[in-house]
């Protein structure tokens, strides 16, 4: 099989998007805004479909296991005339793990790991949230999933692991990835060596 083609979304806002607090792992639900952004993440896709001549139906469909990336998946499938459920979950697709940093602003960090924060600060890629895990080895899993590909998939996840998955693929480089926005409510096309934004 050739190279699969990967249709990525990031999971719709939260309130903790909003705070600024790392969530990892914890299970944080959409706000309103975010399910409007899954919702017009969903009208992109169906319209890429219709480009691509593409039956929705035709495609494998996964999800991180995380409620806010389930949330996602299930918003976008009813804009696509999917029935519910109807996707797998992947826990290769869960976003990075934070540790003991999860629930904590950026600054409530500096303050209590002021060492591995600057850790961090020189090498985003590979440091190691106390109790975490590291950019590199989540760009290990994420390499993973992607071999595991049968076919041509919807995915929706989480920005950490698009990150990753861009290094992965050798799209970016763990610095030029590091500092890369990962937006919500689009989708991500990962096709022919490289990736493609639609909003």
């Amino acid at each position: 099989m050739s190279a699969p083609t990967i249709y990525y979304m990031r999971h719709g806002e939260t309130d903790w998007n909003v705070e600024g607090r790392l969530q990892g792992g914890i299970d944080t639900p959409l706000n309103e805004l975010g399910r409007t952004q899954a919702a017009h993440a969903g009208r992109i896709l169906a319209n890429l479909f219709v480009r691509d001549g593409r039956a929705a139906s035709s495609l494998a469909y996964v999800a991180s296991p995380l409620q806010r990336a389930c949330s996602t998946m299930d918003i976008v499938r009813a804009e696509l005339k999917l029935p519910p459920g109807g996707y797998a979950l992947d826990d290769r697709l869960r976003e990075i793990g934070y540790g003991h940093w999860e629930g904590s602003t950026l600054a409530q960090a500096r303050v209590s790991h002021p060492e591995l924060y600057a850790s961090r600060e020189r090498d985003k890629w590979g440091a190691l949230p106390p109790g975490g895990e590291s950019y590199a080895s989540v760009q290990i899993r994420m390499r993973d999933w992607y071999d595991s590909l049968k076919a041509d998939t919807v995915a929706v996840a989480h920005g950490g692991t698009a990150r990753a998955l861009m290094v992965a693929l050798e799209i970016e480089t763990p610095a030029s990835a590091s500092g890369l926005y990962i937006e919500q409510g689009v989708v991500y096309v990962f096709s022919n060596g490289g990736v493609t934004k639609y909003s």
